[in-house]
């Protein structure tokens, strides 16, 4: 034996890749270890028999179809076919193939990638499963947002029966007056969801530069009456940017969540202190929203405080929702939501969004 023949031989038979030479007439004529070590079959079993034989019946024709287009010296690349081996399991191979028309055989390399299947199907079974529940939860967003709206407007309609100018007492008319308001914000807000929830593009869209007071004074009309019985006092300033690059409803969404979340876990005997302020820097806008409540232990608490169905106060209206959709409002517009919290000390949230609005970051 040649030197360069036994180089040869020992690169054929060590290589973890399976190498193949096949002749035209669909049988092997020399094949490496690896190849019986992956199949389970003897060299002998796989000499003896059809190549077609191991193949995967769904993948036989158009292997066979392959096949035809190499024997007319055409090289074939990243071929993928199933085989099964002698114990009755489905293993995947990917080909790079090339025809030798003189020989008439075919030398190929084929490596396994049963793993990379396996793995592209879970991933596949994960995004139509999770596909299934974002189109649910469209869904239910959608049939809640409409449904709702009958018994908003029929609420709207008793008070126009009522006539106030019979009503003498000016503290229930003044009540009728915040029920009807709250009702019509109510009307507002439902509309609005299901405008968004039918439009066919995404809602990050939409994103315009939107005023913080006007948005912010959207919201307290909508909780005039939680804010007036929870003596709850708000301070702005919003000097150094009066806009942020943002969604209009999901910014008044992002407010309100954070207002009745600072009412709803105030300290005992000490009425909710809210400041909500504008600042500026190199990166964007921020919107830094602080007040003097019960707060929490960051350490605690960590990644989970904006997880859904998260509590970390045993409120009984608490929900774990409000928090996480803060978070998704602000992320999803490109922006990014800090906290600090201390334990009866009040927490902190900075929101900072790019100053850019959307079609100046695409041209971008």
């Amino acid at each position: 034996m040649k030197p360069t023949d036994f180089k040869f031989d020992l690169f054929f038979e060590m290589s973890p890749d399976l190498l193949c030479i096949a002749g035209y007439d669909g049988y092997f004529k020399k094949i490496n270890a690896a190849v019986s070590d992956l199949l389970g079959y003897t060299m002998e079993e796989l000499y003896a028999r059809p190549i077609n034989e191991f193949i995967h019946p769904d993948d036989k024709e158009i292997t066979s179809a392959v096949r035809n287009e190499l024997v007319k010296a055409k090289p074939l690349n990243n071929f993928e076919n199933r085989y099964i081996t002698k114990a009755g399991e489905t293993v995947w191979l990917s080909w790079t193939s090339l025809p030798v028309e003189s020989e008439g055989v075919i030398f190929a390399i084929a490596k396994n990638i049963t793993h990379k299947k396996k793995l592209e199907a879970e991933r596949n079974i994960l995004l139509a499963n999770l596909t299934k529940i974002n189109q649910d939860l469209k869904q239910l967003n959608y049939t809640t947002s409409h449904d709702l709206r009958s018994p908003v407007n029929n609420l709207l309609s008793l008070f126009k029966l009522i006539d106030v100018s019979k009503i003498e007492d000016q503290k229930t008319i003044q009540l009728i007056n915040y029920l009807k308001q709250t009702g019509d914000k109510l009307k507002q807000t439902l509309n609005n969801y299901v405008d968004i929830l039918t439009e066919k593009h995404d809602i990050n869209a939409n994103l315009e530069e939107v005023s913080l007071s006007a948005c912010l004074d959207e919201v307290l009309v909508s909780i005039s009456a939680l804010i007036k019985t929870s003596k709850t006092t708000i301070h702005t300033d919003f000097s150094k940017a009066h806009t942020l690059a943002f969604n209009k409803v999901n910014l008044e969404s992002v407010l309100l969540n954070l207002i009745t979340n600072s009412i709803k876990y105030a300290r005992p005997s000490c009425p909710p202190d809210i400041s909500v302020r504008s600042e500026v820097d190199e990166w964007g806008t921020s919107l830094v929203y602080t007040d003097n409540g019960q707060g929490f232990d960051l350490e605690k608490v960590k990644d989970k405080i904006f997880g859904l169905n998260q509590k970390f106060h045993s409120h009984s209206d608490s929900k774990g929702i409000g928090l996480y959709l803060v978070h998704n409002h602000v992320t999803s517009a490109g922006g990014k939501i800090q906290v600090e919290s201390k334990v009866n000390e009040g927490t902190t949230f900075t929101i900072t969004l790019p100053r850019k609005t959307n079609s100046e970051r695409r041209d971008s």
